[in-house]
């Protein structure tokens, strides 16, 4: 038992439009004062491509409306006045894996056809193997390092860090101007020494040329390089691109410098407040779940219940554990959290993905495709593990409709016949392909023997082992509902996995004296409904978990909250206020012992429930929410549904009335 804790069509892409057009020069101009007026006509321009971004958006991705909308809001004073920003805007997208944080932002630069604007950067550490060491560096080689708006992406932050796991600091120097970015939007011109030497090749060039003319020599035209050409655009911030840079004489390069350099503004720092900064990563310590990767077998909208939980203060919490707590502040307070994709989410992103197939064959071959539930049932059961997002559902596509509908069409082909409809025998264990039409007089019925991969895992379960499994999972839910009235979220016996036998899920359930004594009796419940039913000899040591759960609970309620009778001191405390912890060991082992017997007494009261609901368990290899209450209802226990995110917890408020 787990521990308790907490077809739609394809929208038309929107017409490119230009969002942000605020030259280096406009930026100049503002800098030094200079009003800029913004056409009336320019902002409703602005305003209807970023809609427009937001509505393309929603259509290519599935369970994250409220994710692109928080998105769209956070970024709309970029979008729309960016000539009024004196620091960058700062948005950070966290998740679990697969939620789609970096395809979300690479299809909104697409949307407002930024893709000339917009980097993604990889922060690391100093055993990278990166050829950059810094920000500014990564920004100057790809021609974005000015005044200008543009759009950096900070990809798979959780990578980078810069304190250990033990909250020392870590000394690599690699990035550390990516602080400076969050800071203020300035990042120092670390190259001054490079356009010194830069400008004295320049000049001694000229010189040379002017000494050849002199002497009547020819004199050969020569050309800035595109480095030298692109570290002038950056350093002096000129509007001219590259080539029109690399064309510009000489001499009219070295005044430009000598006017910069007597400025003073080229030794500057180089300002990027009309930036947006997009911060994207996957914070496992925010999102506890996010370890169980195998597990496909816990009910998708539970995981997403979960992530609807992950606060800002869970994010900076997480935060914390990688970088210095001045350096978490940079990090603003827009903290945009994906939660993980529910049930539904899945199926319509199965759904959408299988008529996009279909649409697509008929396309290429003329070929009319019908594919029924029972094929996208049989996907959705071995394609979905909800922690790892999309990416293994569309593998599991291509694996089990794909792969054998290329098949069918060949066939289609062959014969001549003008569509093929597929199914799915569960019982038969086979794809089922109807192909008629055509040249066909008659239906041609083509057989694929099939088995999803993890259906095949949870098929090998051995029968008496399930037997056993189910006895186990029923006690924890008898139990479970008896002492807080609730069926549990889910009850399985048969999984897709050699390390978790089932699983009784529960809600979240408020910590207090009470609700910690009756999680130790669900705990042991388990172990205890085995000797039951089987006879003390047979009890498995599926227990022990369990076990371990339960004792930990018991130690804590004693020596950590205070709630036995004879210890109130925390006994928990290490160091100079550590006590000796084994006087507290014989109250925790009565403890135990007690609540196993209360917990015994509970269970043989609802034996025949308890043996009901491990036959239907052990028949189906799982029961549904409203199968469990029914069951525990006839036998004259009170029984309440909640969904996935409900706290259970005492009625606190005081009604003043009374």
């Amino acid at each position: 038992m787990p521990s308790f804790s907490s077809s739609k069509p394809k929208a038309p892409r929107a017409t490119p439009k230009v969002l942000i057009h605020t030259t280096q020069s406009m930026v100049a101009a503002n800098q030094k004062g200079v009003a800029l007026k913004l056409d009336p006509e320019l902002l409703k321009s602005r305003a209807e491509a970023l809609e427009a971004a937001s509505k393309n958006l929603k259509t290519r991705f599935v369970g994250i409306d409220r994710t692109i909308d928080e998105l769209i809001d956070a970024m709309r004073v970029w979008a729309l006045m960016p000539e009024a920003l004196t620091r960058p805007v700062i948005i950070n997208l966290w998740g679990m894996t697969g939620v789609g944080k970096t395809d979300l932002v690479r299809h909104l630069i697409s949307s407002l056809d930024m893709q000339d604007r917009f980097i993604e950067v990889e922060l690391s550490n100093g055993d990278s193997t990166s050829w950059y060491s810094s920000v500014s560096s990564v920004l100057t080689s790809n021609g974005l390092n000015d005044s200008a708006a543009k759009i950096v992406l900070f990809d798979e932050i959780q990578r980078f860090r810069t304190i250990d796991s033990e909250g020392k600091d870590l000394t690599s120097a690699k990035f550390s101007d990516f602080w400076e970015l969050l800071s203020d939007g300035r990042l120092s011109r670390r190259d001054r020494n490079d356009f010194d030497l830069m400008h004295a090749e320049l000049v001694h060039s000229e010189r040379q040329s002017d000494k050849k003319r002199q002497h009547g020599e020819e004199v050969e035209i020569e050309e800035i390089g595109i480095y030298e050409a692109n570290q002038l655009k950056n350093l002096l911030e000129m509007d001219e691109d590259i080539q029109q840079i690399i064309d510009i004489p000489r001499a009219d390069l070295i005044r430009r410098i000598e006017r910069a350099k007597v400025a003073k503004r080229v030794f500057e720092p180089v300002d990027h407040s009309k930036t947006l900064i997009l911060i994207s990563g996957n914070l496992d310590e925010a999102f506890s779940m996010a370890m169980q990767t195998a597990e496909a077998d816990v009910d998708a909208d539970i995981f997403s219940a979960f992530t609807e939980k992950v606060s800002i203060v869970d994010i900076k919490q997480a935060l914390s554990t990688r970088f210095k707590p001045e350096q978490v502040a940079r990090f603003g307070n827009i903290h945009l959290i994906y939660r993980s994709l529910g049930k539904k989410d899945f199926q319509f992103l199965i759904h959408r993905e299988v008529v996009r197939i279909a649409q697509n064959v008929q396309s290429l071959f003329g070929l009319a495709i019908s594919v029924t539930e029972r094929v996208e049932e049989v996907i959705y059961r071995n394609g979905v593990f909800p922690v790892q997002g999309v990416r293994p559902v569309f593998s599991s596509i291509g694996d089990i409709l794909e792969s054998n509908l290329s098949r069918y069409v060949l066939e289609a082909a062959t014969v001549g016949a003008t569509s093929i409809d597929v199914d799915y025998d569960s019982k038969a264990g086979c794809l089922r392909a109807t192909i008629s039409g055509g040249k066909l007089s008659d239906e041609l019925v083509m057989e694929t023997e099939f088995i999803g991969r993890l259906d095949r895992v949870r098929a090998t379960n051995v029968a008496d082992v399930v037997a056993n499994i189910s006895v186990h999972e029923a006690g924890h839910a008898v139990a479970y509902i008896a002492l807080f009235g609730l069926a549990p979220l889910q009850l399985v016996s048969r999984v897709a996995s050699t390390h978790v036998a089932g699983f009784t899920f529960p809600h979240e359930i408020y910590g207090t004296r009470q609700s910690i004594l009756d999680k130790i009796q669900i705990f042991l419940a388990g172990g205890v409904a085995e000797e039951i039913v089987f006879g003390e000899s047979n009890a498995s040591t599926g227990r022990l978990t369990d076990r371990e759960q339960a004792t930990g609970l018991a130690l804590d309620f004693v020596r950590k909250y205070g709630f036995d009778q004879e210890f109130h001191a925390n006994y928990a405390l290490d160091d100079a206020h550590a006590m000796d912890k084994t006087v507290t060991d014989s109250d925790v082992e009565k403890m135990i012992t007690r609540l196993d017997s209360e917990v015994r007494e509970l269970l043989l009261g609802y034996e025949e429930l308890l043996r009901q609901l491990a036959d239907a368990l052990q028949a189906e290899g799982r029961i549904n929410v409203d199968q469990v209450a029914a069951l525990a209802r006839n036998h004259g226990l009170t029984v309440d549904i909640q969904p996935e995110g409900y706290l259970h917890v005492p009625s606190y408020v005081i009604d003043p009335s009374n």
